[in-house]
């Protein structure tokens, strides 16, 4: 009877078998059958049938810890998000969870309720600790990137973050072309004044989109004025819509997300002004509720999904092929025009 996988003469349970024993029988190095184990590329087929059989044979099941032991990694990716449930950020989350589970990954999702670069070092550190293979950083505060991107860590890291910068451990959706032909629709439709509700100061997503705001007005040689900050939430974007100077029939606003777009309206609607009669909108996210808004809401569509895929793609070949990482293109997004937007 054989050692492995059966009972030994005494009728006592054999130990179980390991992950050298199947590299015994399959005549490979236990690191080949780790490769095929974790679906790694560039594994023969020859020897990937012989070691499968010989898992088969041995009836192999390799626990999470034996792997790990074995090939230094756990199969887990630490996720670093905004502490703020915002719905960019959270549509991130919840996409890239999808894709790392189809890659057979797990993912420690952490909340960073304090975005300042030391509160999120801590929580690097406190990821490392935990051994995981990669950490994805959803960034929040631009102030945070020149910090993490120059950690040297053990592990690959991979920022979602709006920025012109090019790194190959960067990967977003690009903001600021979105914002261009956004702007450059209110344009095409007559309007030549028109006002940014921008975002946060600190956010990169609202950074990007204001840069793609003015070099859209300044190509077109037009006014550029003074641009008012909210905070994504719809009671910011109400509260500046009443505070606006200057804001009359033929004017239109390119609000930095759908939220604040939304209180927009409200806020004009209490100061008699119609959308789009009087006013053209146009927000940016496509939100789900977006298309049901009165008016529906024309906006700027980004694609998560393909996002979360991207970044999980970025993940792997950082963890299995770190020599051949290289920069990304920013992800395209899409013009969804809708009845809140009219010429003039």
């Amino acid at each position: 009877m054989s050692e492995t996988g059966g009972r030994s003469g005494d009728d006592k349970p054999a130990r179980a078998a390991n992950i050298f024993d199947v590299a015994r029988l399959a005549g490979v190095s236990h690191q080949t059958v780790s490769r095929v184990l974790n679906n790694v590329p560039n594994v023969r087929p020859a020897t990937k049938a012989r070691v499968e059989q010989a898992i088969a044979q041995l009836r192999y099941s390799p626990s999470p810890a034996a792997r790990a032991l074995v090939t230094r990694r756990t199969r887990t990716i630490g996720l670093i998000t905004p502490g703020r449930s915002e719905y960019g950020p959270t549509s991130i989350a919840v996409n890239f969870n999808i894709a790392a589970r189809a890659a057979r990954f797990s993912v420690d999702t952490v909340s960073a309720l304090d975005s300042d670069p030391s509160g999120v070092r801590a929580i690097v550190e406190s990821l490392l600790r935990q051994r995981v293979d990669a950490i994805v950083l959803v960034v929040s505060d631009i102030a945070v990137l020149d910090v993490v991107l120059g950690l040297e860590l053990s592990i690959p890291l991979v920022a979602v973050v709006a920025t012109s910068r090019r790194s190959p451990a960067i990967v977003s959706i690009d903001q600021y072309r979105g914002a261009r032909a956004a702007t450059r629709h209110l344009i095409e439709l007559g309007h030549r004044s028109i006002v940014h509700l921008a975002g946060p100061t600190e956010a990169p997503d609202a950074i990007e989109r204001l840069r793609g705001w003015r070099d859209e007005m300044t190509a077109h040689r037009l006014v550029v004025g003074e641009v008012s900050h909210g905070d994504w939430s719809a009671k910011s974007g109400f509260e500046l819509g009443m505070q606006l100077e200057g804001i009359e029939p033929g004017t239109a606003v390119f609000a930095a997300n759908d939220y604040m777009a939304l209180g927009l309206v409200s806020a004009l609607h209490a100061r008699g002004l119609r959308v789009p009669e009087d006013v053209s909108i146009v927000g940016f996210d496509d939100v789900p509720e977006a298309a049901y808004l009165l008016p529906p809401l024309t906006t700027v569509r980004q694609d998560f999904a393909s996002l979360g895929g991207l970044v999980m793609q970025k993940v792997l070949i950082a963890i299995e092929e770190p020599d051949t990482a290289t920069e990304t293109t920013p992800l395209p997004t899409t013009l969804v025009v809708r009845e809140s937007t009219r010429a003039v």
